[in-house]
């Protein structure tokens, strides 16, 4: 049995109309992402998950019963729905926050505690990817470690509810004599301690959205919104939007990704919804307004002209003067020509350096290459296949310009097997990141020792630079599982599309655990500063560099 508790605590003093946590869960379309999203990430079948709700956010016409617990002083745990046994569960979660973590790890790790009560809270700077600090009792710096998986470790007792409650179903009714939750967390330590049980407090990584912040709010709606088209309606039934019959769009309106329509609701000319989104009951969007990726509550007006992003709106007060201002111009601009609208990257004009002129090089020079190389590629590719067993290219999925994959194709340096043979080479590691070196690789062929030295086994890239997934010079070419340990890295880096040589390659000074450090910072560099000198130096100082190393072969 898992229960969902939003707490009474939770909305002490915050019972407002403008509460986003009473937005969350007094029902409506919001309510059914959250709910939606809560039951689809732990794959519950919605008689196994109740959602316990203040009996004060009821509304009338709001969320369906079904799965629903409106409570009016405390929580009442619903014995029948669980057999009471020394090997089950009943699980309570704090409904404000949307804790996420690895759900596998989290069970085989109570399956190994031995306790009556474990309480469980998920913590960002356990998960994978994070890097920790180690300082000594003086505060002195000691090192920093990165994180390559989640992390699960023993946790003080918390002062308030848990993000997870794992008890004991064999001890329920003992523990809740009267078959209702305590009021506060302090309240339930003394049940537990009264009856002797013992409590094991735990920290696993992982990601928690408050579902009382806008950050938090907005973060439940791209897996929380359903994919349902009216087949009645006048739109395409492309899966593309969720709405009512009863609505008004006008004809010049620009509507993009998922947005979920309540009644009765307005939508005035030109203007542009980009979802996802949710607009609720009898919500007004007026002329030219531009909304994106936001919450607009009941009966909430938006003003002509007005942009909003990444916003909760609950009340039409709370739209600040600010929002309605020139900045529509370049928003709307944006979202008129069907791009979109991609903050998360560097972007840059379309007749600019970098979007223009730098993919017009590129294809003059990944052109000349290749007719230069074309009369000896055969021979290249004789050589390889003579040389060892196993195809002649070596093909693998990398992320290009935004995250899109591609397929990188090189000539086989490395005999086949080489990937399990990596693993029992992993001691050897010499790189610091996710990349894997060591000195006169075992796994290499004599053959691809020569390619790779003189750069050779690189040419069939100029194809891809050709296609336009990768360019001449730009960060290195990275797959997706190693873009994930950095995400502010990875947002930078893919902001360009990866390119044959870089900052990084004619920079780095190959210092012991610094060479991930060196290729974050030499991609940011990068992207921070492009321009045709650097690209242009780049170029030099890699022409010197393939020149050295080609005559060192002789």
């Amino acid at each position: 049995m898992h229960l969902v508790v939003v707490h009474n605590s939770n909305s002490s003093g915050e019972n407002s109309s403008d509460s986003l946590l009473l937005l969350a869960f007094s029902g409506g379309l919001v309510t059914d992402a959250v709910v939606g999203r809560i039951s689809e990430y732990y794959g519950l079948h919605r008689d196994n998950l109740t959602f316990a709700i203040p009996e004060e956010w009821k509304r009338a016409g709001g969320v369906s019963n079904q799965g629903v617990l409106f409570y009016d002083g405390k929580v009442p745990l619903l014995q029948h729905r669980y057999a009471p046994s020394s090997k089950s569960w009943y699980v309570i979660s704090d409904g404000r926050f949307f804790a996420q973590t690895d759900l596998q790890l989290l069970y085989e790790t109570i399956a190994r505690i031995n306790s009556d009560v474990v309480v469980v809270d998920v913590e960002p700077c356990l998960k994978a990817g994070c890097e920790k600090v180690l300082t000594d009792s003086h505060k002195n710096l000691v090192g920093i470690r990165l994180l390559y998986a989640d992390v699960v470790q023993p946790a003080p007792i918390p002062s308030d509810w848990p993000h997870h409650l794992f008890i004991r179903s064999s001890i329920i009714s003992r523990l809740f004599k009267d078959g209702t939750l305590p009021a506060t967390f302090s309240e339930f330590l003394n049940g537990c301690r009264s009856i002797s049980a013992n409590i094991t407090g735990i920290g696993i990584g992982g990601l928690t959205l408050d579902l009382n912040t806008e950050q938090g709010l907005l973060s439940m709606l791209p897996g929380g919104l359903g994919r349902k088209a009216n087949s009645q309606s006048n739109y395409p039934a492309n899966e593309k939007w969720i709405h009512n019959n009863d609505i008004s769009i006008s004809a010049d309106a620009r509507l993009f990704g998922k947005i979920a329509f309540g009644r009765n609701v307005t939508i005035g000319a030109n203007a542009i919804i980009a979802g996802p989104a949710v607009i609720a009951d009898g919500a007004n969007i007026a002329d030219k307004a531009v909304i994106r990726n936001c919450i607009i509550g009941p009966g909430v007006s938006v003003p002509a002209g007005c942009v909003l992003q990444n916003r909760v709106i609950v009340a039409s007060s709370r739209i600040a003067s600010q929002f309605c201002d020139a900045v529509s111009k370049n928003v709307s601009r944006n979202l008129q020509d069907g791009s979109s609208f991609l903050s998360r990257y560097r972007m840059w004009p379309i007749f600019s350096y970098a979007r223009c002129i730098k993919r017009i090089a590129d294809i003059i020079i990944a052109t000349s290459v290749l007719v230069v190389f074309v009369p000896i590629l055969p021979f290249v590719a004789l050589a390889v296949k003579l040389g060892s067993q196993g195809p002649v290219f070596f093909k693998d999925m990398r992320q290009g310009l935004h995250g899109k994959p591609f397929a990188c194709l090189k000539f086989r340096t490395m005999l086949v097997g080489a990937d399990a043979m990596q693993e029992k080479l992993r001691a050897l590691n010499e790189a610091d990141g996710p990349q894997f070196v060591i000195s006169d690789d075992p796994r290499m062929s004599r053959v691809g020792r020569f390619l790779r030295e003189t750069y050779i086994d690189e040419i069939p890239q100029f194809l891809s630079i050709l296609l336009g997934h990768m360019s001449v010079v730009g960060p290195r070419p990275s797959p997706e599982s190693e873009n994930v340990l950095c995400p502010f890295w990875r947002d930078a880096r893919l902001s360009v599309r990866p390119g044959l040589t870089g900052l990084w390659q004619v920079c780095r000074t190959r210092q012991p655990m610094k060479d991930f450090q060196e290729w974050i910072h030499y991609d940011i560099e990068y992207v921070r500063n492009l321009s045709i000198g650097l690209d242009l130096w780049i170029c030099w100082q890699t022409a010197k560099k393939m020149f050295v190393n080609f005559v060192r072969q002789f």
